[in-house]
């Protein structure tokens, strides 16, 4: 969803906009292609056993600032501009209050009962995402538009 990091950032860099990096970007996640995610909950569905759980993790924490810097990296050449224009929006703020500065993933269990792993390296998927994004411009547009939250208010009003 567009707040998240990954599509935020696309959306800002594509529209010029600063990229809002928490302290000092060393914040890790552990970061998973989407169809890799979804694909590991197809197999558990599947091929898990009945009351069991399953972690999905994709192997491949990253600092936040090492990710930007491969995303702007990546929007420059797909945007065909300057390598490094993207990088110069990288805007410094305060860090939330109890924000977690890592969340890791024990996905062994995944990987040892169901032979579960990554189908593409993370870069690979992060160069997929961003060329999803920038093919749906019409959906990113309408989400971040406001019409959403308009939507939403009116489906979910109260009667």
């Amino acid at each position: 969803f567009p707040e998240k990091l990954i599509p935020l950032f696309i959306n800002n860099i594509k529209h010029e906009k600063p990229l809002p990096v928490y302290g000092k970007g060393i914040n890790v996640r552990d970061w998973l292609y989407v169809v890799d995610h979804a694909r590991a909950i197809d197999d558990i569905f599947h091929k898990g056993e009945i009351g069991e759980t399953y972690n999905i993790g994709g192997w491949n924490e990253w600092k936040n600032i090492d990710l930007i810097h491969l995303m702007c990296s990546q929007m420059d050449e797909k945007l065909k501009r300057k390598k490094g224009t993207s990088a110069k929006l990288i805007t410094y703020v305060t860090d939330r209050a109890g924000h977690d500065h890592r969340y890791a993933i024990d996905a062994n269990k995944l990987d040892n009962d169901l032979n579960w792993k990554p189908s593409i390296t993370f870069e690979e998927g992060l160069d997929k995402t961003i060329d999803w994004y920038l093919a749906n411009e019409k959906w990113m547009n309408q989400i971040t538009s406001g019409d959403y939250q308009k939507y939403y208010d009116k489906q979910y009003e109260q009667r």
